[in-house]
């Protein structure tokens, strides 16, 4: 289960066009949370979603004029064969060797 968070500003149409992105694909909307955030609005979705799925909506959304950020995390519980167990949120993994990062730096 994945979370994503996005940041967006209040027009008409603009939260339908983000939830149809997911419905589009056939996804289930496991949690839907929306409010106000200061002068925008924040959405927070959990999905069941492949890095694939993940990668179009990031474009998708981001596509929308009215989208500001989006980001993701992993869900709050994964549920293990009894009660959910706490899950996250965890730092991404990273792809790169200590090495190459020490040699950016430089």
């Amino acid at each position: 289960m994945q979370a994503f968070h996005i940041r967006y500003r209040n027009t008409q149409g603009t939260l339908m066009r983000i939830l149809n992105a997911a419905s589009r694909r056939g996804l289930d909307l496991g949690s839907v949370q929306a409010g106000a955030a200061e002068r925008d609005h924040h959405l927070t979705l959990q999905l069941e979603v492949t890095p694939k799925q993940a990668g179009q909506l990031y474009r998708e959304w981001y596509a929308i004029i009215d989208v500001i950020h989006v980001r993701s995390s992993v869900g709050l519980y994964e549920h293990g064969d009894q009660a959910p167990t706490w899950a996250g949120p965890h730092p991404p993994a990273s792809a790169t060797t200590g090495e190459s990062a020490r040699a950016a730096l430089a």
